[in-house]
């Protein structure tokens, strides 16, 4: 265990912040799993929604820097690419 007062306080924001990076990749893959069976169902309504919301928590993990952007993209991408070849 730390020895220094500023050691436990960065252990405290460590540990806090692993729990709300964990929270936000377990929310990615859940978002995405939604979008990935609403498109092998083959329901083009549901598949949108379920994009426009999966967008949005890509977006904000790559805001705060849980994943990269470039990753987030990628994601969005492949993503629009399945909803749209549904029509």
């Amino acid at each position: 265990m730390a020895n220094h007062k500023s050691e436990i306080k960065r252990h405290k924001q460590s540990l806090k912040r692993r729990a709300r990076n964990r929270a936000m990749k377990t929310r990615i893959k859940n978002v995405v799993k939604t979008v990935r069976e609403a498109v092998s169902a083959g329901d083009k309504d549901a598949a949108s929604t379920a994009l426009q919301q999966a967008t949005s928590v890509l977006d904000k993990a790559a805001g705060k820097k849980v994943i990269h952007w470039r990753n987030a993209g990628r994601k969005v991408s492949r993503l629009n690419a399945a909803v749209n070849s549904l029509s």
